[in-house]
């Protein structure tokens, strides 16, 4: 299925493609068609009207890998690399939004306050690492030196650019910041919940001792739930699609190369002077390590090295795709120190990857000509069901991809993709359904429904039981006596907690306990997994005035922090709802 194939099976297309293009190429020939071609777009969008360019794009793209390279060894794959175009696209959305956000705002910095964050007393952090002496103090002729200097007259722009930004930040997070203001009451509110302690006894109903078999569901029922709660089944744009997987995981024959690569390594590693050398010099995957370990804290794994002689290497052993040597060093009576060399079997880059990636790219092109799934029937390939939701990269079937959902992010319904890398696969994907967002219609969620129904005519039940119950045995032992159960009890419990020992996360419970009086005895409760009767033993309500200086600072700290995030989560999603956003990476990247 090479090259040769494709060609004769399109002789026909690349004849008239041919005959076509030699006549325009007269006609474009004496214009300058091919040089603004060349240059090509380098606009990848808009936030209001302000362009987002292929080289700021790019560039903080970059800046991502080489972070990465630098802090990993590693270089980056296909899907983190989609991942780093996508942060860097919502980072720089959300920027411009700020910046455009604070010009209207009339958020400006002055000279001076830029002065003063360089050369002032109290100098930007950054300007301190750079000219602070070992006593603290700033290096105030280091400093001018170095401001002075013609040399370093462009760097000096950028620093001053830079805390210009910095400082415009800071006064937009002041002034948000400012907006949200914790007061008082909210302070003594989250004290008070989080010291009032009270001991609780109960009895729990659970609602799965209702038979499904004791309950009657109708269409009508199922109908009614839907009318009424239409918010609840609205989705985003989803997609449904088959798929195709080419297996790019180590083969045996990767395995076998990298187990003679470790034999062949075996006596250099038994000879070597120098352990730590080795083992850097041929990338081990487990760090340098030689210190005495206590015989029996030694792995099974690792337990040959009990049994070699001082300076032998063991035979190479292997484990989950990882093989190892181990290296004696030295024993004693109950200890042992030895050095570990391990490589990971990965998949040869031509012979295994390069191979199901030709498979993958022919299956691709053939599947446009014939059909999806007339090629993975030829070719004897499992057709798999994969479906995806707008907005989030967690694709069923598959786990997490932003490839892929770049690619049905913008693809109509019949199209196929070119083969996507993850990281055991390449996959082919052919767009089956494309559902627009809005509400699901009935007969898509009728199953979902029904469970919910049932689940709520369970709490009906349950309840109504209990009421029943109550109305005979108004005292909490004698309840669970006649209901053949027993009572529950709870110690120190605190208003803010949200769960139970015993009974799990119940929230609502926890706060009708809270409702009562010290002795007295709820009715029926609905929780999340059963319905309650709580009696409250014991109430410890805390005092305002035992809330020390430190403790409001503490608690206001922590509500700013908590009010802070979600605010600032918030108030960005309401700017780009309200903000004209034009994506054009997949016609000027992908197109």
């Amino acid at each position: 299925m090479g090259v040769m194939d494709k060609m004769r099976k399109s002789t026909g297309v690349i004849l008239w493609v041919l005959i076509f293009s030699f006549g325009l190429l007269w006609m474009l020939a004496d214009t300058n068609f091919f040089d603004v071609l060349q240059r090509g777009s380098r606009t990848l969008g808009e936030v209001n009207g302000e362009t987002v360019s292929l080289e700021e794009y790019n560039s903080r793209i970059n800046y991502y890998t080489e972070q990465y390279s630098q802090r990993t060894g590693n270089s980056v794959n296909a899907e983190m690399r989609a991942n780093f175009e996508q942060r860097a696209w919502d980072e720089i959305v959300t920027g411009k939004l700020m910046q455009q956000k604070m010009d209207e705002l009339g958020i400006k910095v002055t000279d001076q306050e830029v002065i003063n964050m360089i050369t002032g007393e109290n100098p930007d952090p950054f300007i301190r690492q750079q000219f602070q002496r070992e006593d603290g103090t700033i290096d105030r002729v280091a400093l001018k030196t170095a401001i002075e200097s013609p040399e370093n007259k462009q760097l000096w722009i950028a620093v001053e650019q830079q805390m210009r930004q910095k400082r415009r930040q800071q006064k937009m997070n002041s002034y948000l910041q400012s907006s949200m203001e914790i007061s008082q009451y909210e302070v003594e509110q989250q004290y008070l919940r989080d010291n009032t302690m009270a001991d609780i006894s109960f009895v729990r109903f659970p609602y799965a001792e209702v038979s499904e078999s004791d309950i009657s569901v109708t269409d009508d029922d199922l109908r009614s739930y839907y009318d009424n709660h239409q918010s609840k089944f609205e989705r985003k744009q989803s997609y449904r699609f088959n798929y195709v997987s080419f297996d790019k995981r180590p083969t045996k024959e990767d395995t076998a190369r990298t187990l003679k690569e470790m034999k062949t390594l075996r006596p250099d590693f038994a000879s070597a002077e120098n352990d730590s050398l080795f083992l850097n010099q041929y990338q081990s995957t487990t760090p340098y390590s030689a210190q005495m370990v206590a015989k029996e804290e030694v792995r099974e794994l690792f337990s040959p090295v009990l049994e070699l002689e001082d300076g032998e290497v063991s035979e190479v052993i292997t484990n989950q795709g990882r093989v190892f040597l181990l290296k004696k060093l030295e024993e004693t009576g109950s200890e042992v120190k030895f050095v570990t060399f391990s490589m990971d079997v990965t998949a040869d880059p031509i012979a295994t990857v390069d191979k199901q990636a030709k498979e993958a790219d022919d299956f691709s092109f053939f599947a446009e000509e014939d059909g999806f799934e007339t090629e993975a029937e030829r070719r004897e390939l499992n057709l798999q069901e994969g479906f995806a939701t707008k907005g989030t990269n967690f694709i069923s079937g598959i786990g997490q991809s932003r490839q892929i959902m770049n690619f049905l992010e913008s693809a109509d319904e019949g199209d196929i993709s070119t083969p996507l890398e993850l990281s055991q696969q390449f996959v082919v994907l052919h767009v089956e359904e494309v559902s627009p967002e809005g509400v699901q219609p009935f007969e898509e969620v009728k199953e979902q429904i029904r469970s919910t129904v049932i689940s709520n005519k369970r709490k009906e039940q349950v309840t109504k039981r209990v009421e029943d119950l109550l109305a005979q045995n108004s005292d909490l032992s004698a309840l669970a006596s006649a209901a053949g159960k027993e009572v529950a009890s709870a110690e120190g419990l605190a208003m803010s907690v949200s769960t139970i020992p015993g009974a799990g996360r119940e929230p609502s419970v926890i706060g009708a306990a809270f409702g009562l009086e010290e002795g007295q005895q709820s009715g029926p409760v609905e929780g999340v997994s059963a319905a309650f009767v709580v009696r409250v033993d014991n109430l410890q309500e805390a005092d305002i005035v035992n809330l020390t200086t430190s403790q409001r600072s503490e608690i206001r700290q922590s509500l700013q922090q908590q009010k802070g995030a979600v605010f600032m989560q918030t108030w960005v999603e309401q700017l780009k709802k309200g903000a004209d956003i034009e994506d054009n990476r997949s016609q000027v990247l992908r197109g």
